[in-house]
């Protein structure tokens, strides 16, 4: 692929997910309901990002918000960053939840940093991409793995505990982690789709994965510009959290 056809593969994606915010949002104003997404890191870009994914899914059912957690790294790498991201996650949702019209709300890093906190701190649905998007790579029973940029060894294995812990330890075929800085990589759209796709060929290939969950919310853009490569589903967690939600809004029962 040329580098002008890349370019113009990139901004057609985006002027599609630009178009696809404003549509949702334009019908979603009659309902006046909010679903408000929590990043949990401070990169704006970032929640820009998933906010427009999330808008896309849930379509006039809601308008999607997103929020920063700005006293937070760009980037989470380690089980100390997503620790001390969860006070600003839970000050963020419980303030959210202040406003009648949030129906409900999306922690949107992997590992579901404040989750239960935040579950704990509020009477609306609180949903994690993380949580959502292992039911989804698991239904039916399809062996699934993960791919991701974040290297920390206990960060692993808490995806594995967390595939136990929601009954799924027998489909879990393990992550496969790409190459490099991760803080570098997921700068450059370009070097990250190319590391993932190499990834996502592992997890495929080698382990037996019949889905690939894109393991972090800044991953969610390089799923869809990489899906047309594969026939596996690259499973997308912000979008099976956005949907989540929906259908909670949907049927609060």
């Amino acid at each position: 692929m040329s580098i002008i056809t890349g370019q113009a593969r990139r901004w057609t994606l985006a002027a599609g997910c630009a178009m696809g915010l404003l549509q949702g949002q334009a019908l979603a104003q009659d309902s006046g309901r909010i679903i408000v997404l929590i990043n949990p890191n401070s990169n704006e870009a970032a929640t820009q990002s998933m906010t427009e994914l999330a808008q896309a899914a849930v379509g006039e059912a809601a308008t999607v918000q997103g929020r920063s957690n700005a006293g937070a790294p760009a980037l989470l790498t380690t089980p100390e960053d997503m620790a001390n991201a969860v006070p600003g996650v839970v000050a963020a949702g419980t303030e959210a939840a202040s406003d009648p019209r949030v129906a409900a709300l999306i922690v949107s890093a992997f590992s579901d940093p404040g989750l239960p906190e935040l579950r704990a701190a509020v009477g609306i649905p609180v949903l994690g991409i993380g949580e959502e998007v292992f039911h989804e790579a698991a239904r039916d029973g399809r062996p699934f793995g993960i791919v991701t940029v974040t290297p920390d060894e206990e960060l692993i294995e808490s995806f594995r505990q967390k595939a136990a812990s929601l009954g799924y330890e027998a489909q879990y075929r393990g992550v496969r982690v790409t190459p490099g800085d991760p803080a570098e990589l997921v700068r450059d759209p370009d070097r990250l789709d190319a590391a993932l796709a190499d990834a996502v060929r592992q997890s495929v290939g080698e382990d037996g994965a019949e889905a690939v969950i894109m393991g972090g919310g800044p991953l969610s853009a390089s799923a869809i510009r990489l899906q047309s490569q594969f026939e596996q589903p690259l499973v997308v967690a912000v979008t099976a959290a956005a949907r989540a939600a929906a259908q909670k809004i949907a049927d609060p029962d």
